[in-house]
């Protein structure tokens, strides 16, 4: 096999010199030293936690924040929007910005911008400044998600990834359905402004820690790589066309989709396929179609694809079914859906312990096909379910989330060659945000049809979210029959 030089990284400004750059030690090195390892990880855990939190913190607060800020609803959504188009458009150019100048180098660049974004977010005088801050909120988030798993990658000796890779996993799983209670407990005792400031100590720690401790790259980039702002241009307007015109498709006027919301999604189809064809006459893509020509990358991101979906198509229909149809309070609604998480935290470490022992593919399937079961006894619950009978099948969703989770994520990331593991960080990230569009967006439409309040609407919901899972669970086990340590 090949090897590659190992590559120096440009410090930052006050950076101290890697202590590998002596001739003696830069042969590859598998891994950090356990002290090391626990101090990078730490910094790791942080940033994605800070990251995926704020996808959702601030749901909870937009009514406040639009009647303080006058604005409407319809506006106020911004808020949320712009972090999530921000955070999606720039994930794979700063992946591949990544494996040309390093992944620490993104990252802490990534944590500083969403550091003073959120500052700037807790002073905002009106929506537009709150909007301008979120979008930069989103173009650090971008930093901190594109390099994520490539830094767990350098972290982790290749005995201990699937460990690593699980340990991240619960913490992206866990954060993700974690907005708003973190936002209930915060606004009960300050006012939104609070949901952006306790950003700010905490970026600046985890800066400050990230500076001594995360990894630098130790393979030199592709040949051929190169950071083009006409690639980046049409990534940020293919992604954002796309997002803008399936988020539209969810606004029904008269009982159909807006002619403008078809519009925007052709245009963002036209200009994918222009940017794609670009990518294909290209020796290292930004959208990395070379990755997906490896059949059981491929499989994996439909994985991922389908069952964020699903996750997505759950999550959102639950408290209406929970709420409105079984007349739970808000407090007991919020206890039973912890059920779920918890699940996946229980789950995270017998998933690391068993990946390398069975393939990635049969783990995932068998996870996959217990969150397809617990969907669907959710869908099936009697009229009057006690709130056991609704705990346990909220745990056996989580225990097969988590079971799919971690090895499908080590799949992804370990599948492509090392000098590409920033490209396969970014599009772990994209296919975790394009699973949770697509399913609000197909929830939105289950909602115009059948009303979230009489019941059939949530119903419909979460036997759609089976049949995602379902889904997924296929893909995953195809993976089975492809040649590779992974399948």
């Amino acid at each position: 096999m090949r090897s590659f030089p190992t590559f120096k990284e440009a410090h930052l400004p006050g950076a101290e010199a890697p202590a590998s750059e002596d001739a003696t030690s830069m042969q590859p090195v598998d891994g950090l030293e356990p002290v090391a390892r626990r101090r990078a990880m730490l910094v790791i855990i942080l940033g994605i936690m800070v990251a995926v939190l704020d996808g959702t913190i601030v749901n909870l607060a937009l009514p406040g924040i639009a009647r303080e800020l006058q604005a409407s609803p319809s506006h106020a959504i911004w808020v949320v929007n712009a972090y999530q188009i921000a955070t999606l458009v720039m994930l794979l150019p700063l992946a591949s910005l990544g494996d040309l100048v390093g992944y620490r180098r993104v990252y802490l660049v990534g944590m500083a911008v969403f550091t003073v974004s959120s500052l700037g977010a807790t002073f905002a005088d009106s929506l537009g400044t709150l909007i301008v801050a979120r979008t930069f909120q989103g173009l650090g988030a971008a930093g901190i998600m594109s390099v994520n798993a490539a830094l767990v990658r350098l972290t982790f000796p290749s005995a201990l990834l699937g460990r690593g890779m699980a340990i991240n996993s619960m913490v992206v799983a866990t954060s993700s359905v974690a907005g708003p209670s973190v936002a209930a407990a915060i606004l009960s005792v300050a006012s939104w402004p609070w949901l952006f400031a306790i950003n700010v100590p905490l970026g600046l720690l985890v800066f400050t820690l990230g500076m001594k401790a995360l990894p630098f790259n130790r393979v030199a980039p592709a040949p051929g790589l190169r950071f083009s702002p006409l690639d980046v241009a049409l990534n940020v307007l293919m992604f954002s066309l796309v997002f803008l015109g399936v988020d539209r498709l969810g606004v029904r006027e008269g009982g159909a989709p807006s002619s403008s919301a078809w519009v925007i999604l052709l245009a963002g189809v036209a200009v994918g396929f222009v940017y794609i064809r670009r990518q294909r006459s290209l020796a290292v893509p930004l959208f990395p179609i070379d990755l997906l020509r490896i059949p059981v990358f491929a499989l994996s991101m439909g994985t991922s694809v389908a069952a964020f979906c699903a996750q997505m198509l759950a999550y959102i229909a639950l408290p209406f079914l929970l709420l409105e149809v079984y007349g739970r309070s808000h407090i007991e609604a919020g206890l039973l859906i912890t059920a779920w998480p918890l699940a996946i935290v229980a789950m995270a470490p017998v998933a690391g312990r068993l990946i390398g022992r069975y393939p990635d593919g049969l783990l995932g399937g068998i996870g996959l096909g217990l969150l397809a079961l617990g969907l669907g006894l959710l869908a099936a619950l009697p009229a009057q379910p006690g709130n056991a009978d609704i705990a346990w099948r909220m745990a056996l969703c989580g225990l097969g989330f988590g079971l799919f989770q971690s090895p499908n994520n080590h799949t992804i990331v370990t599948s492509p060659p090392a000098h590409r593991s920033g490209a396969a960080s970014g599009m772990l990230g994209t296919a975790r945000l394009t699973g949770q569009t697509l399913g609000a967006v197909v929830l939105a439409g289950v909602f115009s049809v059948w009303t979230p309040h009489g019941g059939r609407g949530p119903v419909v919901a979460l036997v759609l979210a089976a049949c995602c899972a379902g889904v997924a669970a296929v893909f995953s086990s195809l993976r089975l029959k492809t040649t590779g340590p992974h399948g």
